[in-house]
């Protein structure tokens, strides 16, 4: 095994679950590299959902519902609605004063990289994790003809619609930060995590020169799909790869990551797949097994490294 960082491109519980396995085998060599188009303000507070969700997961803080903060309190919430505040978008206190702690560190200059390495370092964070760009990009879907933004549709419709067309907002002005791009450059492991193909992993690969930098990186693509057991365990993914024409099956992911992966980690063989499948145990619900397919992900990629 090389030298140099293991690479998780993530978003979302899937992703989040994956570089938590991958903490337990690699430590700080662990590098995250976050989407940042779920992004919203909102309550005087720079909300960066995922990057949040990778942080509160690899420091074991995460709640029982899959985001926010283990056992947080909800008074700010209840006070503004108590003065007349629509709120759709919940924030427990102390995520809320983490968030605002963020627009603080913004205001005062700091990129969103910065103030993301301020954050996780005030927790303790052995592992490293990156904002995709410093750049704002946003996830803008067409709903039944309509435009709405992807935090308003997932919380405040309920993801309630058909999603006609995703786009990516801002991200022809955005790129890599020099840490992702360096991180890419050194890694010698790149995963693509179990998330959600298009707007979890979608906005990281749409941004300009990221295809050249996985495509130059020393080390192969590896990707994990989403799909366990033939099912969507969380989220709009059905619904999204319809939207981009692919089915939410093995072969659909494998469709997806066609010329960005070189091998698919998937829990069942997918004859006539655009990549190689590698099949192993996807399910990540006890910390044994999200860092057994971490591990198998790390062999997947070191078997691709030494083919000649």
């Amino acid at each position: 095994m090389s030298d140099g960082p293991v690479v998780v491109l993530a978003g979302g519980t899937g992703g989040a679950l994956l570089a938590r396995g991958m903490l337990d085998v690699v430590g700080e060599e662990l590098v995250v590299v976050a989407n940042t188009a779920d992004d919203i303000e909102i309550y005087g507070a720079a909300v960066s959902p995922d990057p949040d969700l990778v942080t509160f997961t690899l420091a074991d803080i995460i709640d029982a519902r899959g985001w926010g903060i283990d056992g947080d309190t909800f008074g700010e919430m209840e006070r503004l609605r108590e003065a007349g505040e629509e709120i759709w978008f919940n924030l427990g206190d102390r995520d809320l004063g983490w968030c605002r702690r963020r627009s603080e560190l913004l205001a005062d200059g700091l990129t969103p990289t910065e103030a993301m390495a301020q954050l996780a370092g005030s927790l303790g964070l052995r592992a490293t994790v990156l904002p995709m760009a410093d750049e704002p990009v946003r996830t803008r879907l067409t709903v039944d003809g309509r435009p709405v933004g992807l935090q308003e549709f997932l919380i405040r419709k309920q993801a309630r619609g058909a999603i006609e067309a995703v786009g990516f907002e801002g991200v022809g002005k955005a790129r890599p930060t020099r840490q992702v791009l360096d991180a890419l450059a050194s890694a010698r492991a790149i995963v693509i995590g179990p998330s959600n193909p298009v707007i979890s992993i979608g906005p990281i690969l749409a941004l300009p020169g990221m295809g050249e930098a996985l495509a130059a990186a020393p080390a192969p693509v590896v990707a994990v799909s989403p799909i366990v057991g033939g099912k969507v365990l969380k989220g709009p993914t059905a619904a999204c790869m319809a939207a981009w024409g692919l089915p939410a099956t093995t072969e659909g992911v494998a469709s997806a990551w066609e010329g960005v992966a070189d091998l698919l980690i998937a829990d069942e063989q997918a004859p006539g797949a655009a990549l190689p499948v590698r099949v192993a145990a996807t399910l990540m619900d006890t910390p044994e097994r999200r860092e057994a397919l971490a591990r198998d992900a790390l062999e997947a990629s070191d078997a691709l490294s030494v083919q000649p």
